[in-house]
């Protein structure tokens, strides 16, 4: 059974030019811990790693990568990288880190949320929650079964340790099996499935499902439209109030047992400053601010 310990952090977001802020750990180029996660927090990566060591932004692509968000967890428990900047990974993960006696620490430093995604030409503007369950479990199967033309559906899903079809999984199907879906309609990477719905043989009738941040900053087109559910668009405001439905933080993530004096920890501990508030607030995320002015977060004690 894991324990979970309760940890505080300043909260914000979104992306500016690194010289622009100040007191972020100063790490030469040389020492700076190799980084992991996801897709979408790539810029973020990319941002602290300039912000840190002065290099450019050129640089800073070439020496950060990302193997996406549970790939990265097995990376961090086996030693292979040192921080991860992360969503949240299938439930395995911690079952693995519990057994290799490795403690993960874990703390919130934004949030986004899971967006349905259909070409500009399909006339429905909204789904309900229940429309979207009847959607991916085959229940429904026309799109004139809820409200739209007489076209079948065409429902893309992620693979399955992706970070949004673990969004997908937790927060929108909450234990009800997906209907299964042929290899053609699970694409690998994010950006293949907004090109498939966005061009599905030249009719509306595809949708798919992906992370906010990247559809609306890091790989937008022009005849992609994000559905409403239950009649809320999803917008900054709304995932920041919580008043859109499917939304989830992310995180930073170090082990336990990395050095006070470690670049990592440094670096981690950093997240929750001011500082790194602005920084995320510069780069297009979604706020999360309590009244308090602070995260909850959490540590995996591996137990």
């Amino acid at each position: 059974m894991k324990r979970f310990v309760i940890v505080m952090m300043v909260a914000a977001l979104l992306i500016a030019s690194p010289a622009a802020l100040a007191g972020a750990p100063q790490i030469p180029a040389d020492d700076y811990p190799i980084v992991d996660g996801s897709t979408a927090t790539l810029p973020l990566s990319y941002a602290l790693m300039m912000e840190s060591t002065g290099i450019s932004e050129e640089d800073a692509k070439i020496a950060i990568r990302h193997s996406k968000t549970t790939e990265s967890f097995y990376t961090l428990i086996s030693g292979d990288s040192q921080l991860l900047l992360v969503y949240e990974p299938m439930a395995d993960v911690f079952d693995f880190a519990a057994e290799a006696g490795v403690t993960l620490e874990v703390k919130p430093i934004g949030r986004d949320a899971l967006v349905f995604l259909v070409n500009d030409g399909n006339p429905i503007k909204s789904l309900s929650h229940e429309q979207i369950i009847g959607i991916y479990t085959g229940e429904i199967t026309n799109w004139k079964q809820a409200g739209g033309d007489d076209l079948d559906i065409v429902a893309y899903q992620r693979v399955a340790q992706s970070g949004s079809q673990v969004m997908m999984e937790k927060q929108v199907m909450q234990g009800i099996a997906m209907a299964e879906a042929p290899s053609a309609l699970r694409p690998g990477e994010m950006g293949e499935l907004v090109d498939d719905i966005a061009s599905y043989i030249d009719t509306p009738s595809a949708i798919g499902y992906s992370v906010y941040y990247y559809v609306n900053t890091m790989y937008m087109k022009e005849n992609i439209r994000l559905m409403s559910v239950n009649g809320v668009a999803p917008t900054n405001e709304a995932i920041a109030s919580g008043a859109y439905p499917y939304t989830q933080d992310f995180y930073a993530v170090i082990r336990a047992d990395a050095a006070a004096t470690s670049p990592e920890r440094a670096l981690y501990d950093w997240l929750g400053s001011e500082d790194a508030a602005e920084l995320l607030t510069r780069m297009g995320y979604v706020p999360v601010i309590t009244e308090e002015g602070y995260y909850m977060g959490y540590v995996n004690e591996g137990e």
